[in-house]
């Protein structure tokens, strides 16, 4: 199969195909991953938690995501490989770029991922305008989560879906050529989806975006943390396979089966 480039995940939006997106923290998953059909791969900070047993994703440093986004690099032969930015590793656009330098050129990331939104579209643009592709996060973003008070639904009030609208227009416009929407109305998802030309990936943001994520080890079932209630054990229902819970979930999100109301979020 052909690799998974930026113009393929933009025509797969315009064919209204869905894009199947998983989080990988290594060489093993990554494999069986790839095998299964995964379209991206997101190298998350989210393995400060479900790897490295911390209670956020707030200590993980630029040095564990490259050393992380590498052993899934070396790999990974299809799919997309996407990096998070860790918390504090883009405070100016120069500090950015250097993190993004380090993520591309040593862990070999095709992209990398930056929470938040007015704030980070000067630094979006600076990445962008020096060739490096960006993913943007809009909704929950898990590194605020001391400034937000907690895991909750985002965005629910009119005017602060609004603000997240307005937000991803100007990520559109300053050269994100991708969004993440977590946490947020299924009703303001779907809006954002309409009204941007990029592909709009979702993690408890209803059915009606271009794809779906979910950290790994969530749809395993074998998370030290607790399971969302937008996530799915798809390893119980494969008998135990896991090769068989990846293929399940990307062949859920393909035929819209996932994720169904009782993953929606209000």
């Amino acid at each position: 199969m052909s690799k998974i480039t930026i113009s393929k995940l933009n025509k797969m939006k315009q064919d209204g195909e869905k894009i199947a997106m998983l989080t990988s923290y290594d060489a093993s998953f990554t494999r069986i991953a790839e095998q299964a059909g995964v379209d991206v791969l997101l190298v998350g900070d989210s393995l400060g938690m479900v790897v490295q047993g911390q209670e956020s994703t707030l200590p993980v440093s630029v040095g564990d995501m490259v050393y992380h986004t590498a052993c899934v690099a070396r790999v990974a032969e299809r799919a997309m490989v996407i990096a998070d930015m860790p918390f504090m590793s883009h405070g100016t656009p120069t500090q950015a770029l250097d993190t993004a330098g380090r993520l591309m050129k040593e862990g070999g990331a095709h992209m990398v991922k930056i929470e938040g939104g007015a704030p980070q579209v000067e630094t979006v643009r600076h990445l962008t305008e020096r060739a490096v592709p960006v993913c943007a996060h809009l909704g929950l973003l898990p590194q605020s989560i001391h400034q937000i008070g907690g895991y909750r639904v985002q965005a629910r009030e009119e005017a602060a879906a609004e603000r997240l609208l307005k937000d991803a227009l100007a990520l559109q416009k300053a050269g994100a050529q991708m969004l993440v929407l977590e946490c947020i109305p299924a009703l303001l998802a779907a809006e954002v989806a309409r009204a941007l030309d990029i592909p709009v990936i979702g993690i408890g943001a209803g059915a009606d975006v271009d794809g779906q994520v979910l950290v790994l080890y969530d749809m395993l079932g074998i998370s030290v943390n607790k399971v969302p209630s937008f996530a799915h054990n798809f390893l119980q229902e494969s008998g135990g396979s896991i090769s068989g819970a990846i293929g399940s979930y990307v062949d859920a999100v393909r035929k819209r089966n996932f994720p169904g109301k009782e993953h929606t979020l209000a």
